[in-house]
């Protein structure tokens, strides 16, 4: 009994017991990346500008195609999307980053951002709209919780499931 107490402080020591509480999922997966798709640069430059005092890594692009290519790339967690895209809509996008194993929370950008929108948005598995022009206030908010729901995607437990067979 004293050499398992012994061999197990000893293992404890040598950090070969891993915490329970230690995260599966690697580092970057806790860090918010946000994604600007958008083809109007002062998009760009406001929500910089919104962002700029936080610790949230900003990324651009003008189009679905680069937005896709990026996040194929680079883990995101959110994407905030222009309604209307010179290759397509938020739709096509939303499409598009479905089948991917973590796709990132979509919030769709619109000056004409209303009641009709937003329930499309969240029936076909968008996170949420913003109405432009971008409030600071609102924009953190809901970055904040679309993070926060994507994550929790990744913390989510694993079940397994074995055929009946």
């Amino acid at each position: 009994m004293k050499d398992n107490i012994s061999i197990n402080r000893s293992r404890i020591a040598n950090n070969d017991v891993k915490s329970r509480s230690e995260n599966p999922f690697p580092v970057e997966h806790k860090i918010v990346k946000v994604l600007l798709i958008s083809p109007f640069d002062e998009d760009h430059l406001d929500l910089r500008r919104i962002l700029q005092h936080t610790k949230w890594q900003q990324y651009g692009a003008h189009t679905q195609a680069e937005a896709l290519a990026f996040v194929r790339a680079h883990p995101t967690s959110v994407a905030i999307c222009e309604s209307e895209l010179p290759d397509g809509t938020w739709k096509d996008l939303l499409f598009r980053l479905a089948p991917m194993k973590h796709p990132p929370a979509v919030v769709v950008t619109s000056r004409l951002a209303d009641e009709v929108l937003w329930s499309e948005v969240l029936h076909l598995g968008g996170y949420n709209v913003l109405a432009k022009p971008l409030d600071s206030k609102e924009v953190f908010h809901v970055v904040t919780f679309a993070w926060l729901f994507w994550k929790s995607q990744w913390d989510a437990p694993r079940v397994l499931v074995q055929s009946a067979s």
